[in-house]
């Protein structure tokens, strides 16, 4: 599975997701399109899932001068930022893929994947390296991963990726075809976000 964020540390397109207000306090920003990819494998074939459906729950930066741009330069001044992603809205164009992951997933009982930074540091010109804890099926992770940012006509896109195990968040690996399908506990979740000024 890929995850196309990571976030954050960071966390990852299509669809766009509609700008989500701020649930804490107001911050100059927002979601303007997200997309979160899944990629993983099979001993048959290779799958991808993936959602626009990604909410901004909590964002506070320290004072700037409204260019976003100044947050990738500084990215100390993000203060705090926490995403969250639905797990049933994960979906695969593979015939029942879907299924088999959100019960994988444990979407019943746990239909949230977040990812809450603790940590954002400058990498390079245009890179930011977050640190942050993500949970996945109810079980929370410390991760870190770089993400790659670029300005945009509206604002900042940031893109990454997440190596992940899926055993580690007590996720078991799907079977099929009555158990001669076998999927890989290895996926990679990579991440493409745009952030935008918040409207007034």
């Amino acid at each position: 599975m890929r995850f196309a964020f990571a976030a954050a540390g960071v966390l990852a397109a299509a669809a766009l997701a509609a700008p989500t207000s701020i649930a804490q306090a107001p911050a100059p920003l927002a979601v303007g399109s997200a997309k979160i990819t899944v990629e993983g494998t099979t001993n048959v074939h290779g799958y991808t899932a993936e959602t626009t459906d990604v909410q901004l729950v909590t964002a506070r930066v320290g004072a700037f001068d409204g260019d976003l741009w100044t947050l990738v330069e500084t990215p100390s001044l993000v203060e705090a930022f926490e995403i969250v992603i639905p797990s049933a809205s994960l979906h695969s164009t593979k015939d029942g893929i879907d299924k088999n992951m959100h019960k994988a997933l444990k979407a019943a009982e746990h239909p949230t994947i977040t990812f809450r930074m603790k940590s954002l540091e400058s990498k390079g010109a245009s890179g930011v390296h977050a640190v942050g804890v993500l949970t996945i099926a109810g079980v929370s992770k410390d991760v870190a991963f770089d993400l790659t940012a670029a300005r945009s006509a509206s604002g900042v896109s940031l893109t990454g990726a997440l190596p992940l195990m899926m055993t580690d968040y007590g996720v078991k690996p799907p079977r099929a075809m009555m158990g001669m399908m076998r999927t890989d506990p290895k996926v990679t979740l990579s991440i493409e976000i745009a952030l935008t000024p918040r409207a007034s």
